[in-house]
C-alpha cells in the first residue's frame, strides 16, 4: 500500500507563534499519520491461504487408507488416553485434511469446519474487532501449537458455520512437519477452493463479502475469494445439493498424470474435461482440477 504524502506544507510562523515545541511535533504527526490511518482501515489484512477443512468420518483407519491411496500422508495424529482424536492428513506444508472419529457423543459425520491461515494473525482479530465482527475468544494457543481463534458463521446444515482461524507458530507441531510427508504421487499439491452448503446462501455471500471482506468472483458472483494474493476460494451453495457433506478443489499440474496415479491406486473417479472427481469412504467429494499448484 502506497502511503499518502503528507498533505501540504505547514506555515512556519503560524505554527511557531501559537504552539510550543512539543505540540508543534504531535500536530504535525497528527496531520500525517490521519490520512494513513483512514486508508488502512479499509483494507483487510491478507490471509496465506486456507490452512485446512475438517470432517468427521466412521473410520480413521478407512479414511487414512483412502488419502493415502490418493498420495497424502498422515503427519501427525493428536490421542487422548491411548485413542486418536484428530488425524492431520497433509496437502503440503500450509494445507492439511483434519479428520475426526464418529464417536458416541459426537456421530454425526461430514463437514465440520474450515480454517483459514493468516499471515499476521493478530492484525485479523484487530480488524475484525473495528469492523463489529465478534470472534468467540481471544487469540489463544490450540493443541497443536498454533495461534487460534473461531467466529461463528452463517447457517449450514445442522448450525451456525464455525470458522477458525490460526497462525502457524515455531515449534508447532505443523511448523515443525515442514519439508515431510509430502509424497511424490499426490494427486493434488495445492487445496483451491472449499464448498459451503448454506441454509441461505445469499445471507451467507453478503456475510463472507459485506463481513469478511471476501471479494466475489468477476464470472462467478458465488465464488468468494480470500483476502490478500492466495488464489484460494470458498464457493457458496444451497444446503440442498451437498448437506453436511464436505467439497473441496485440489489443483494439479496435469490432470492426466492425477488420472493415471487414480488408476493404479485401483479409486474409482468421475472424469470430466476439465476435472477429476473422488468420493470418499463417507461420501464426500474431491475435485481435481488442472490449475497452477505449489507443492
Amino acid at each position: 500500500m502506497t502511503r499518502q504524502q503528507f498533505p501540504g506544507r505547514i506555515t512556519r510562523i503560524a505554527l511557531s507563534s501559537v504552539l510550543p515545541s512539543a505540540l508543534l511535533v504531535l500536530f504535525v504527526l497528527a496531520l500525517a499519520l490521519s490520512p494513513l490511518k483512514a486508508q488502512t482501515s479499509t483494507t483487510p489484512p491478507p490471509f496465506n491461504g486456507i490452512a485446512h477443512i475438517a470432517i468427521r468420518v466412521h473410520s480413521l483407519d478407512a479414511s487414512r487408507d483412502f488419502y493415502k491411496k490418493l498420495g497424502f500422508d498422515e503427519a501427525f495424529a493428536l490421542s487422548r488416553n491411548g485413542a486418536v482424536y484428530q488425524s492431520f492428513i497433509k496437502i503440503n506444508d500450509h494445507q492439511f485434511i483434519e479428520i475426526y472419529p464418529a464417536t458416541e457423543k459426537n456421530p454425526d459425520l461430514g463437514f465440520l469446519h474450515l480454517c483459514f491461515e493468516g499471515t499476521d494473525l493478530q492484525a485479523v482479530y484487530d480488524d475484525y474487532i473495528a469492523r463489529g465482527v465478534t470472534p468467540n475468544f481471544k487469540i489463544r494457543k490450540a493443541g497443536a501449537g498454533n495461534l487460534l481463534f473461531t467466529l461463528k458463521g452463517p447457517m449450514q446444515a445442522t448450525g451456525p458455520q464455525n470458522i477458525e482461524y490460526t497462525q502457524y507458530m515455531p515449534g508447532s507441531r505443523h511448523y515443525s512437519d515442514r519439508g515431510q510427508h509430502l509424497g511424490a504421487d499426490r494427486v493434488g499439491t495445492k487445496l483451491v477452493a472449499v464448498t459451503l452448503a448454506m441454509q441461505d446462501p445469499a445471507a451467507a455471500r453478503s456475510f463472507y463479502i459485506d463481513r469478511l471482506q471476501f471479494t466475489p468472483d468477476a464470472h462467478h458472483p458465488m465464488v468468494l475469494n480470500l483476502p490478500g494474493t492466495s488464489g484460494e476460494m470458498v464457493v457458496i451453495v444451497p444446503v440442498a445439493s451437498l448437506g453436511s457433506k464436505s467439497r473441496i478443489t485440489l489443483a494439479t499440474d496435469s490432470l492426466g498424470r492425477s488420472a493415471k496415479l487414480l488408476k493404479q491406486a485401483h479409486v474409482p473417479f468421475r472424469k470430466s474435461k476439465k476435472s477429476l472427481t473422488v468420493t470418499d469412504p463417507d461420501g464426500n467429494l474431491i475435485v481435481i482440477e488442472a490449475r497452477s499448484a505449489r507443492p
